[in-house]
């Protein structure tokens, strides 16, 4: 069915101007002022976004929705994550990719794809996670680059054991992706220093949730960081940052940049609005807001938002990982367990744009083009989705967010699509929200509420472009 967007206040990382915009077959057909309903064809749909912002799609390009982790499974499934994604806003997603050890890529791949498929109401991508890098993975990491579509790794400096990779085969790996054109992107932290902490801190009793973040402090992060880059810069690669936490992790990521390394640094909703006060909350509440890298002190929070202020941070995802408090957090419960055991993440697909909107935009601590910039436009820039993707102009995929910036309300467990059972933001006052998503056209989410199409999101194959 045709669409009709009238009267709103278009912005995207560059403009801003009122227009209408007309959409037809699943892309953007025209954008123009005064757009008359009457010439269209009489099944066009119409929305009025009169007093209200027209934002593109946003896209969120760090979450986890299938996820075997610690022994346990996120507790979201296409369906569910996908209604969340578009209630907040958010209409295209790169999910990661996070086989085990002994896993093939390829069979990762399948895995991973079937979880999606039918059941997607956003579009969507993948990272695909190297947690080996032996001749039959890197033949198979090869074939899923040039011909699936999957044109990003990612790789773990944490984990020890279980994700991390050698330096031999991150070096090794890093040479291949600037062979292929292939972006890697890497949780940066140290596991040999981590894991060494760890075992010291559980020795001397200290096994609560408030001491997930002594295990691994700022510097182990940086000194990832470093690593990544000493590493790129050698081999000409090209790698994107993922979750940075702290002040430390971008000066690293920014002084590779200025010796000409091709690096981005992401942000992460949790980063951006929670200190590690809420991991050491009492009775084992702090449980629910244990993540790696952890949550850092208050000034970290402070110099994240300049760094985006600057363009230092390209985009802001989320690292939605959504391990439920009861049955599947509290499997790391002190005295029979430790920190340790906590199943790592902080839900917030649902949440991120209006928290980056109220706590950004609102707050004055970066404009409107950053905050469509860092939400949508550079994640499509990055990863190879744009202008299908991350942008409003003709020939663009319809992926459109009416925004309401007078409305206000509560982020609430009660209000949220993801079937985790706790809302990290619980009783959080926000302003601003998706009152219209449409994804290709098509409205798929009013006012917090899906009323779109199940199995309708699409599968979006890249083309390397990092050479």
């Amino acid at each position: 069915m045709p669409l009709l967007i009238n009267g709103g206040r278009i912005v995207t990382a560059t403009d801003d101007f009122t227009a209408d915009i007309y959409c037809e077959n699943e892309t953007i057909s025209r954008i123009e002022p005064g757009i008359d309903a009457a010439s269209l064809p009489k099944n066009t749909e119409t929305i009025d976004a009169s007093g209200k912002l027209v934002f593109p799609g946003f896209i969120d390009p760090h979450v986890h929705i299938h996820l075997p982790f610690m022994g346990t499974n996120a507790a979201d499934d296409y369906e569910s994550a996908s209604k969340a994604a578009l209630a907040g806003g958010t209409t295209s997603v790169i999910e990661m990719i996070c086989p085990g050890p002994d896993d093939e890529p390829a069979a990762a791949l399948e895995e991973w794809r079937g979880h999606a498929e039918g059941k997607a109401a956003v579009d969507y991508t993948y990272h695909m996670a190297v947690v080996r890098f032996d001749a039959l993975a890197q033949k198979q990491l090869r074939r899923i680059a040039q011909d699936e579509g999957v044109a990003s790794f990612k790789v773990f400096l944490a984990y020890k054991g279980a994700l991390d990779i050698s330096d031999g085969d991150l070096f090794s790996l890093l040479g291949m992706a600037k062979e292929l054109g292939v972006i890697v992107t890497a949780h940066c932290e140290n596991a040999e220093a981590i894991d060494a902490m760890q075992k010291k801190l559980i020795a001397e009793g200290k096994t609560g949730p408030e001491w997930h973040e002594p295990s691994r402090p700022t510097i182990v992060e940086a000194e990832g960081v470093r690593k990544l880059t000493a590493f790129a810069e050698l081999t000409g690669a090209h790698v994107y940052i993922v979750h940075t936490s702290c002040e430390e992790a971008v000066r690293a990521a920014v002084d590779a940049r200025l010796r000409g390394v091709n690096a981005w640094i992401e942000a992460v909703a949790p980063h951006l609005t929670l200190d590690r006060s809420f991991a050491e909350k009492p009775d084992f509440e702090g449980a629910k807001f244990v993540m790696s890298p952890p949550l850092r002190e208050r000034r970290h929070v402070d110099a994240l938002w300049s760094a985006l202020r600057s363009g230092e941070i390209a985009t802001i995802g989320t690292d939605h990982a959504p391990f439920s408090f009861k049955g599947q957090k509290d499997m790391g419960r002190p005295p029979s367990s430790d920190f340790t055991k906590i199943p790592n993440g902080v839900p917030s697909i649902q949440e991120r744009v209006a928290l980056v909107y109220t706590h950004g935009v609102v707050a004055g601590r970066i404009d409107l083009h950053t905050f469509v910039d860092a939400c949508s436009t550079q994640a499509a820039r990055i990863f190879g989705m744009y202008p299908r993707k991350g942008t409003i102009a003709v020939g663009a995929d319809a992926d459109i967010v009416v925004w309401d910036p007078t409305w206000r309300g509560t982020l609430s467990k009660a209000t949220s699509h993801s079937k985790v059972d706790y809302c990290a933001y619980e009783g959080w006052q926000v302003q601003g929200r998706a009152s219209a998503v449409t994804v290709r056209g098509e409205v798929q989410a009013r006012d917090g509420e899906f009323v779109g199409t199940i199995g309708r999101g699409r599968f979006l194959a890249r083309k390397p472009t990092h050479f």
